[in-house]
C-alpha cells in the first residue's frame, strides 16, 4: 500500500483541472461472451463459497428466511467434501466419510429451502491455519472450478467466509474465500479462462455483491440486531443481519431452530449434541454479513431483514433501478493529510433501462473535499452503457494519521439514488510497521493483488517470543513523501520486556522505498503470564518512527510464550507411565490452561508435563486428572484424537515452521477397546498409524482404577522428525483434549502454550532449549501429504443433481449434451439385475448407480466405446422406492451426468 506523494501535487492539480471541464467518456459493457444459457440450467440468486459440508451452517437461518420473505434461491459451493475431518458416527474416512459428509450436507441445506449443492473434489489434507498451503494442495484448477459455477447459477450475491489468517481461521476457510473474492471478479473478466466461454457456451457474469459470513465488533442483541446499526472494530465496516428469532412462516418454528436442526444433520462431526437454541425469540442473535465489495448501490446497514440483498437483487425503497452499478476507486488507499487524490467513479446502466438525469455527488467526513467534474454524466445514460468519472478527493490538512474513513458516492436519477462506498486512511509520510509472519504477510499481499486493503486490518499485528529468552522484531520502515528521509524508529516496550537498543536509525530512505530495521527484544520478567494467560492474550507496545518533520505511531502486540531448559541425560526414562525416581529431573510444567471449550474445575481437567531427552530421543510425560473417561475406540479407531480424552505432542524441530506440514504432531490415546494405548501421527509432515508413520516412537500408560485420569509417556526418536533439531529454539507442545461423553464428541482442551487455533499456529507453541544436544544443519523432509479426493463422479446425489441443473460435475467442464445418453434402463425379469443402455459419440468411463432417492442400489463403473453400450448393474441392495439409474460419463474433455427412471 502506498501513500499519495507530494512529487504528485501537480499531476494531480493538473487531473483536476481536465476532469471538471472533460467531456464524459461513455462506453459500451463489455461483451457477453459465450451462447446463452440453456433453457433448463439453474438461476441462482445467492451463492455461499466455503470449504467444507457445514461451512455454511451458520449463515443458514439467514438463507432460509430470505427464501421465504422474497423467493431467494440459494446454492452452496463446498471446495471440498471434508472427508479430512472427524467422524463420530462410524469408521469411515477418506472418500467414503467425503461421500457420508455431502449426504448430510445436503440434508442440512434443505432445511433452508437450498437444492443445489457443488462440491469441487478438491482435497480436505487436514486441519491446519495456512492458506498458502492450502492453495499449493488444491492447486491452479480451484479457482477455474469456483468461476465455472459462478458463470453456469450465474447469482447476484456471493456469501463467503473470512479470508484472513485470524489465530484458529482454518487455512481452507481462508483459500476458499480467497477463491470466491477472486471468482468474484473474473467471473465478469472475459480474459479469465476464456475456454469456459469459447468452447463451453458458458458467458461472463457480474456478481452484483460479495458479503462475509460474520463480523468483527458488537451487534445489538434480539430483534435490535436487524434493525440497529452494528457497531463494527473497522468504522468503515457496513454489517448487515438476519434476526433468527424471527419465526419461519413454513413450520412456525423460531429460524433459531431451524438453523441448529440443520446443524444437527452433521452426525458424523458431532454436532448432533448441540443444545437447542433459546425458545424466547428475543434471546436470539442474527446471522450477520459483512460486505467485502459491492457493484451496485447498498442501503445502510440497521435497515431490516433483507437489507444485505438490497439494490443487488432485491430493489430498495426510492433507490435505483435493479442492475445499476456505482463503484467508486479511491487510488491509494492509504492518502496522506491535506494531498488531493484520484479517486474513480464508474457508473453502468442497466440492461435493459436507462438512466435519466444523472448526478453524481462524492462525499467524505466533515472536512474532506472532493470535485466532480461538471457535465460528468450525459442527460441520459442508454441501457448497458457505462461512464467513468474521475474525481479529485481532498483530505483536510490537519486529519489525523490512522484514521479510515468512507469516501461516498451517491448517484441521483429521475426516479430515484442509491450510494457505495470505499475506505481509504491517513498516514504519514514515513510510517513503520511491524513485518508480519509468514502467513500473514501472503494475505498483506493478497489483498493488494485483489484491491481489498482495507481486509489487512482483520489481523493484528504480532510479534511471539519465547519466556525469558529474546528474539528479532523487525520493523518496515516506508517513505511515503517526495524527498529522501533519514530518522530513528523506537519501540516503546511495555514493563518486563527491553530491547538491546530501544531506538534506531535508518537513513537517506528514498521516496517510495522500503527498509528494514530489526531490534533484538528480551522477556526480562519470566514470571509474566505466557500465551492466552496474559492480560487480553499479550502484551501491546508501541513502533514510533520519526521522520523529521513529524512522527508516525503504529500499535503491536509481543506474544509471549513458555518455555524451558532441559539438559541431555545419559539414562533414559524407563517407559512404564510412571515418573520413577530421578527420570525427569526438571519441574513439572503446569499444561492446564483452557484453550477451547467449557471451562471446568482441576478435577474435571488438569495436567502436568514432564520432560526429559537423551542423545538420541525425547521423553514426555503427561499426568491428567479427569473425572470421567470419554468415549473408549478400538485399535482400527485410532485417529482424529479431538473426539476423546487424548493428548497431543506437537514438535517443531528448529522452531522457524510456518504451518504444520514440516513439524512432527501425534496424538496418543490412553487406552483402547483391547486394552492398550494406541499413537497416529495426524496434521503434519506424515499423518496416520503411528507404527507406520513414527517407527521406534513407544507410547505406555496407566490409566487410574478407580477412574481419577491417566498417565501417558512416550518416546519420540529424533530420526523421526521431518528436519534435525536446533538445540536452541525447539518449538515444542502438549495439549490435552478432555471428553465426558460417549458420543464421540471433545468438550474441554488445556495444554501448556494455550491460543486459539494453537495447534496449527508453530510459531505459538513453547520453545526448548537442549542444553548438550549438538547442532546440525537442516535436513528437512517433503511433507507426505494425502492425495485421494472424494470425486463428483463417483457421487449419485451429485450426478442426479447434474443431471437437471446442467452444472459440470465436480465444477469440471461438461460435455454436450449430445456426448451421451441412456436410451434405456430396464429392470430384468427376476429384478435382480437393471440393463442400461448407452449410447456415445466418443470412447468413456460410465459410472453408473442405481438410486432410489435415498441410497445406492447398485453400482458398476465400466469402460465405453462410442456406439452403443449396455451395461449390466446388479442390485446388490434392497430399495425403498423406484429406481432411477445415473450414469456420470467422462471423459478426458469433461464430464456429463445422465439420469433415466428404470422401467
Amino acid at each position: 500500500m502506498r501513500a499519495v506523494r507530494s512529487a504528485a501535487a501537480a499531476a494531480t492539480a493538473a487531473l483536476l483541472a481536465a476532469t471538471l471541464t472533460a467531456t464524459p467518456t461513455v462506453a459500451a459493457a463489455p461483451a457477453a461472451s459465450g451462447a446463452p444459457p440453456r433453457a433448463d440450467a439453474v438461476d441462482l440468486d445467492v451463492l455461499f463459497i466455503g470449504a467444507h459440508p457445514d461451512d455454511e451452517a451458520g449463515a443458514l437461518a439467514a438463507l432460509g428466511q430470505w427464501h421465504e420473505a422474497a423467493d431467494v434461491q440459494a446454492g452452496v459451493i463446498t471446495v471440498t467434501r471434508g472427508e479430512g475431518g472427524g467422524n463420530a458416527v462410524g469408521l469411515e474416512e477418506g472418500p467414503e466419510l467425503g461421500m457420508l459428509r455431502e449426504a448430510e450436507e445436503r440434508s442440512a441445506v434443505a432445511n433452508a429451502s437450498i437444492e443445489n449443492v457443488y462440491n469441487l473434489d478438491e482435497l480436505d489434507f487436514f486441519y491446519n491455519a495456512s492458506a498458502p498451503l492450502t492453495d499449493q494442495v488444491w492447486g491452479d484448477d480451484a479457482l477455474e472450478r469456483v468461476v465455472r459455477v459462478v458463470r453456469s447459477t450465474r447469482p447476484e450475491v456471493i456469501v463467503t467466509m473470512n479470508p484472513s489468517p485470524t489465530p484458529g481461521n482454518h487455512g481452507h476457510h481462508q483459500q476458499a474465500a480467497r477463491l470466491a473474492v477472486e471468482a468474484y471478479e473474473a467471473a465478469a473478466d472475459p480474459e479469465a479462462f476464456p475456454e469456459q466461454l469459447s468452447d463451453e457456451g458458458l458467458s461472463t457474469w457480474r456478481v452484483s455483491r460479495i458479503l462475509r459470513s460474520g463480523a468483527t465488533g458488537t451487534g445489538a442483541a434480539g430483534s435490535a440486531c436487524e434493525t440497529t446499526p452494528y457497531t463494527p472494530a473497522d468504522p468503515t465496516d457496513r454489517v448487515f443481519g438476519a434476526w433468527q428469532g424471527r419465526a419461519s412462516t413454513e413450520t412456525g418454528e423460531l429460524w433459531a431452530l431451524r438453523e441448529r436442526k440443520a446443524q444437527w444433520e452433521y452426525v458424523s462431526q458431532g454436532w448432533a449434541v448441540f443444545p437447542p437454541p433459546p425458545t424466547d425469540p428475543e434471546q436470539n442473535g442474527c446471522d450477520f454479513f459483512t460486505l467485502i465489495a459491492s457493484r451496485t448501490p447498498y442501503p445502510m446497514p440497521g435497515t431490516g431483514q433483507t437489507a444485505a440483498l438490497q439494490g443487488a437483487l432485491l430493489p430498495m425503497d426510492g433507490g435505483l433501478p435493479l442492475g445499476t452499478e456505482l463503484t467508486i476507486d479511491p487510488e491509494p488507499f492509504l492518502v496522506l493529510p491535506g494531498e488531493s487524490f484520484a479517486a474513480t467513479v464508474t457508473v453502468r446502466a442497466p440492461a435493459r433501462k436507462p438512466l435519466v438525469s444523472p448526478s453524481l455527488t462524492v462525499s467524505g467526513p466533515a472536512g474532506w473535499t472532493a470535485e466532480v467534474p461538471d457535465g460528468a454524466l450525459p442527460r441520459t445514460l442508454r441501457p448497458g452503457r457505462e461512464v467513468s468519472v474521475d474525481v479529485v478527493v481532498t483530505p483536510p490538512a490537519d486529519a489525523a494519521a490512522g484514521e479510515r474513513v468512507a469516501l461516498a458516492a451517491t448517484l441521483t436519477t429521475r426516479t430515484g439514488s442509491g450510494s457505495n462506498e470505499a475506505a481509504v486512511e491517513t498516514t504519514t509520510d514515513v510510517r513503520g510497521e511491524l513485518a508480519q509472519r509468514p502467513e500473514a504477510e501472503v494475505f498483506a499481499d493478497w489483498t493488494a493483488e485483489v484491491d481489498l486493503p482495507k481486509l489487512e486490518s482483520l489481523i493484528a499485528p504480532i510479534a511471539s517470543l519465547p519466556s525469558g529468552a529474546g528474539t528479532a522484531v523487525v520493523v518496515e520502515v516506508t517513505n511515503d513523501g517526495d524527498t529522501a528521509a533519514s530518522g530513528s524508529v523506537t519501540l516503546e516496550l511495555p514493563a518486563g520486556f527491553s530491547a538491546q537498543s530501544a531506538t534506531l536509525p535508518y537513513a537517506d530512505l528514498a521516496p517510495g522505498a522500503t527498509t528494514t530495521v530489526t531490534f533484538s527484544v528480551t522477556n526480562t520478567d519470566p514470571s509474566l503470564p505466557t500465551s492466552n494467560r496474559a492480560p487480553g492474550g499479550g502484551y501491546p507496545f508501541r513502533i514510533v518512527t520519526d521522520f523529521g518533520s513529524g512522527t508516525d505511531t503504529q500499535n503491536a502486540t509481543l506474544e509471549l510464550v513458555p518455555s524451558a531448559d532441559l539438559e541431555i541425560q545419559t539414562e533414559a526414562p524407563v517407559l512404564d507411565g510412571v515418573a520413577g525416581e530421578g527420570e525427569y529431573p526438571g519441574d513439572p510444567i503446569d499444561t492446564s490452561t483452557m484453550w477451547e471449550g467449557q471451562a471446568v474445575p482441576p478435577a474435571d481437567a488438569s495436567a502436568t508435563t514432564r520432560l526429559a531427552f537423551t542423545e538420541d530421543a525425547l521423553y514426555v510425560l503427561v499426568e491428567v486428572t479427569d473425572e470421567a473417561l470419554g468415549t473408549v475406540l478400538p485399535l482400527e479407531d485410532c485417529k482424529r484424537h479431538w473426539r476423546t480424552d487424548s493428548v497431543e505432542i506437537t514438535i517443531d524441530p528448529r522452531g522457524q515452521s510456518s504451518n504444520t506440514s514440516t513439524t512432527f504432531k501425534t496424538g496418543i490415546f490412553p487406552t483402547t477397546v483391547e486394552g492398550e494405548p494406541c499413537f497416529q501421527r495426524d496434521a503434519d509432515n506424515h499423518q496416520g498409524p503411528g507404527a507406520e508413520t513414527a517407527p521406534g516412537m513407544e507410547v505406555a500408560s496407566v490409566v487410574n482404577e478407580p477412574y481419577d485420569g491417566y498417565t501417558i509417556e512416550a518416546k519420540i526418536p529424533f530420526d523421526v522428525l521431518p528436519d534435525t533439531i536446533d538445540p536452541e529454539r525447539v518449538g515444542f507442545n502438549v495439549l490435552v483434549y478432555d471428553s465426558d461423553t460417549q458420543d464421540k464428541t471433545g468438550q474441554t482442551r488445556i495444554g501448556w502454550s494455550t491460543f486459539n487455533g494453537v495447534q496449527a499456529d508453530p510459531f505459538r507453541w513453547a520453545r526448548l532449549r537442549l542444553g548438550g544436544y549438538p547442532d546440525s544443519a537442516p535436513a528437512p523432509v517433503a511433507p507426505i501429504m494425502p492425495d485421494t479426493a472424494a470425486l463428483s463422479i463417483d457421487s449419485p446425489q451429485s450426478i442426479a443433481q447434474s443431471a437437471e441443473d446442467g452444472v459440470g460435475l465436480g465444477g469440471g467442464p461438461e460435455l454436450p449434451a449430445r456426448t451421451a445418453s441412456v436410451t434405456s434402463a430396464r429392470l430384468s425379469g427376476s429384478g435382480d439385475e437393471v440393463e442400461v443402455r448407452l449410447r456415445a459419440r466418443t470412447d468413456g468411463r460410465a459410472n453408473v448407480f442405481l438410486w432410489d432417492g435415498d441410497s445406492v442400489a447398485g453400482s458398476v463403473s465400466a469402460d465405453v466405446e462410442a456406439g452403443r453400450t449396455t451395461v449390466d448393474v446388479p442390485v446388490t441392495d434392497g430399495s425403498g422406492g423406484e429406481l432411477t439409474a445415473l450414469v456420470a460419463f467422462v471423459t478426458d474433455g469433461g464430464t456429463l451426468a445422465l439420469a433415466e427412471p428404470v422401467g
